[in-house]
């Protein structure tokens, strides 16, 4: 299903994917190499994800995290899922964020992020 209004039904600079989920950088990022990881089915919930589908997007998140090492050699990462706006969950596509961390201060949404949102 493909919601024509969902901006993650057809999302712009796709940089890896597989059958069922892609991944995308984050149109407002926290960090540099802040990633998104869509299943390409559009669902509002993680919970909504069949169990392949959440097996890919797991997939993916593992490739986003071997992309940012080359790239950015973070001292760690924040993998983060808001599921419904009370969890900070701003878009209804299910999608999980994959943020490097090291270095400088987060930038952006971070005390968002830091309280449970985003």
């Amino acid at each position: 299903m493909i919601d024509r209004q969902c901006p993650f039904c057809s999302p712009s600079g796709v940089f890896l994917e597989n059958d069922l989920a892609a991944a995308i950088p984050d149109r407002h990022p926290i960090r540099p190499g802040h990633t998104l990881v869509i299943p390409k089915r559009h669902v509002a919930s993680f919970f909504d994800l069949t169990p392949e589908e959440a097996a890919a997007c797991f997939e993916l998140v593992r490739a986003v995290r071997a992309r940012l090492e080359g790239e950015y050699s973070p001292g760690g990462y924040k993998i983060g899922i808001n599921i419904g706006r009370a969890a900070g969950q701003s878009v209804m596509h299910a999608h999980i964020h994959v943020v490097p961390m090291g270095g400088g201060a987060p930038r952006g949404r971070s005390e968002l992020l830091e309280r449970g949102g985003g």
